[in-house]
């Protein structure tokens, strides 16, 4: 299974990157050339353990939907979404934040399965695992931007 992991140094505080990670409003916007759309389960505000979202987005042309769960949740320092329904034969995402030299450490590993076997492998070889690490990473400059400033204020209710 492909594993993706990311890492992104942030000049915040933690419980706002972990706040802004999990936050459905602000998905919305770091995938907006997606399309991407909350359309059941939170489909606002911060997502918790236990809660799913539905999403739906146009990606490689073909609309499709996909519902993941919170399986773990432990605040300010992780929280993993697990698929229940969609394209992917499974997927893991976990999301964790550390405090060190005043910065924090967002860190991302993303392990997912194609299906359709040796087919879906090749796929994952030749354009999906670069695929899905742009969007991660384009996802995590968002969060960055949003937490090194005051536009964090615009999705999280809080002063």
């Amino acid at each position: 299974m492909p594993k993706i992991t990311l890492e992104t140094i942030i000049q915040s505080d933690i419980e706002i990157c972990f706040d802004l990670a999990r936050s459905i409003d602000l998905h919305k916007i770091s995938t907006a050339h997606t399309n991407e759309n909350a359309i059941d389960g939170t489909t606002t505000g911060l997502i918790n353990l236990g809660e799913t979202v539905t999403w739906e987005a146009k990606h490689f042309g073909i609309k499709q939907q996909l519902t993941s769960i919170i399986t773990a949740f432990s605040y300010p320092n992780h929280f993993r979404d697990e698929q229940l329904k969609g394209i992917f034969k499974s997927f893991v995402h976990n999301h964790s934040f550390e405090v060190k030299d005043e910065n924090v450490i967002m860190m991302d590993v993303f392990i997912f399965e194609s299906p359709y076997g040796i087919l879906g492998e090749i796929f994952n070889k030749a354009i999906l695992t670069k695929y899905l690490t742009k969007l991660l990473a384009d996802r995590n400059k968002i969060i960055k931007e949003y937490a090194e400033t005051d536009l964090w204020k615009l999705v999280l209710n809080r002063k």
